[in-house]
């Protein structure tokens, strides 16, 4: 098999080539790559965490405007809303 269809790195023993048991030297039983993995599933809790308090905080301020800026902000959100559609558009000649 040549080197450009080997789907592990170079610097990487072929699997009947090392002491370990079944040959495979991959980060998926190795520590450091659990711990990063960890890290990543934290953080993304946390981002959800923090959004949804953020958007929670949000509504509740919603709820307590008059009519007239609830109407205003639906007026920018619209017109937000329809220049990003017109803009995808022209991007995608459609």
């Amino acid at each position: 098999m040549s080197d450009s269809f080997r789907v592990t790195p170079p610097e990487q023993q072929w699997s009947g080539t090392n002491s370990s048991s079944n040959g495979y030297q991959g980060a998926f039983g190795s520590e450091p790559a659990r711990e990063e993995s960890d890290n990543e599933v934290g953080k993304a809790l946390l981002v959800g965490l923090l959004g949804g308090l953020v958007s929670a905080a949000g509504y509740f301020i919603y709820r307590r405007l008059p009519d007239e800026q609830k109407e205003r902000l639906h007026s920018q959100v619209r017109s937000a809303v329809a220049e990003r559609i017109n803009e995808l558009r022209q991007n995608f000649n459609i």
